[in-house]
């Protein structure tokens, strides 16, 4: 492949240095995109998809002439989904690598991780991480890809309403995606007329989550069960609650929009409701919609190369790359504060995520309306509007 990759696995830092002795001298010759994604540890399951996203279309990009007439090198490194490493691998592509632009951060945690230096070090960065946090307040050279865990939330409450759902039990783990989703929805639930009249947490290391869904079961009132979290966890939330035999509305949140949930999660996850992106039903979406053409070629790009089924968390890396691009190309250098103003001035990009309109005040873009509600049929995804 024509991408340069530099991925950092625990204790390969030597193996390293040479190579990093030669970036300031590629740097003039090659536009340079830096990543730090989770590809191996817990959060692989967001970083795999990624980086092979990125992989794949900045080798497409290369071999159809690159971008402003130079080759576009990746220079990534694997923070295994840890704070710390992420806050060090975005260090080295500030000040040793002098990457132009990044697009990475696969986990909140590592995002916020890096924020503080990317934004004393004035490089743009467009972050594949959800929370709310992330771009709110907007922060100067931040920028980020996915849906808001508050626009989840809005988007769950909104469909429970409907349904006629206005007591709800929420269950959330307690790392950083987590505990900013159920802060969130605790905010919001009041202002739409649904009350949480039970909210129960876990730990990201916890390994069954019975005694806290039977709280939530027994509370007098409850309606409806919504699980904020990502990772393993909302997968054993789900085999806990078809264990128990519960028999009421069962949402997750957007953290869990990817085939291997349904794999984790198994015949328990049928019937069960998030909020994604309409990546996971691409083919089922008629023509007209004006996502389908986009959807359908990533979706097509990505399996046909890697022959492994698609997930929104690639999508991510997709958008962010493309926002990128964009950008640099608009900017027609990549003078970072040209290309961060170019950034905030993109307006209708068509991704795959949503239909992104970037500003000043909004460095995200998208309406909770670019979440499509999802439910689990017979073990695959289907629309339900």
């Amino acid at each position: 492949m024509k991408t340069t990759l530099k991925q950092l696995a625990a204790g390969a830092v030597a193996a390293l240095s040479i190579g990093l002795m030669a970036a300031p001298a590629l740097a003039a010759d090659t536009i340079r995109i830096g990543s730090f994604l989770s590809v191996t540890g817990p959060a692989s399951f967001l970083g795999d998809p990624e980086l092979k996203t990125l992989e794949l279309y900045i080798d497409k990009l290369n071999e159809d002439g690159g971008l402003l007439g130079k080759q576009v090198e990746l220079v990534h490194y694997d923070d295994v989904g840890d704070a710390a490493k992420a806050r060090t691998f975005a260090n080295r592509l500030l000040r040793q690598d002098r990457v132009d632009i990044i697009v990475g951060g696969s986990t909140t945690g590592a995002t916020m991780a890096a924020v503080p230096l990317i934004e004393q070090a004035g490089v743009p960065f467009i972050s594949l991480a959800g929370a709310e946090t992330i771009t709110t307040p907007v922060k100067k050279w931040v920028f980020k890809t996915p849906q808001s865990d508050r626009q989840a939330a809005r988007r769950v409450l909104i469909d429970m309403k409907e349904r006629g759902l206005t007591k709800i039990g929420l269950i959330s783990g307690t790392g950083g995606f987590g505990a900013s989703g159920r802060n969130v929805t605790k905010e919001i639930a009041g202002d739409m007329g649904v009350e949480i009249v039970a909210d129960e947490t876990y730990n990201p290391k916890d390994t069954d989550m019975t005694s806290q869904l039977t709280r939530i079961r027994g509370t007098e009132g409850v309606q409806a069960i919504l699980n904020f979290d990502f990772g393993q966890g909302p997968a054993i939330v789900t085999r806990n609650y078809d264990q128990l035999g519960i028999d009421l509305p069962f949402y997750q949140s957007h953290g869990v929009a990817s085939d291997s949930f349904l794999e984790l999660a198994g015949d328990a996850a049928n019937g069960l409701r998030l909020p994604a992106s309409a990546l996971l039903v691409a083919d089922k979406l008629p023509e007209s919609d004006p996502q389908y053409q986009v959807l359908n070629r990533y979706k097509n790009d990505y399996e046909g190369h890697y022959d492994e089924s698609v997930s929104t968390f690639g999508a991510y890396a997709y958008d962010g790359l493309q926002l990128a691009i964009r950008a640099i190309k608009q900017a027609g250098s990549t003078d970072k504060a040209k290309v961060r103003d170019a950034l905030e001035s993109i307006d209708g990009y068509v991704g795959v995520t949503g239909t992104y309109r970037l500003s000043a005040d909004d460095h995200m873009g998208l309406d909770a309306e670019s979440f499509r509600i999802l439910e689990v049929k017979d073990g695959d995804w289907a629309l339900t509007e």
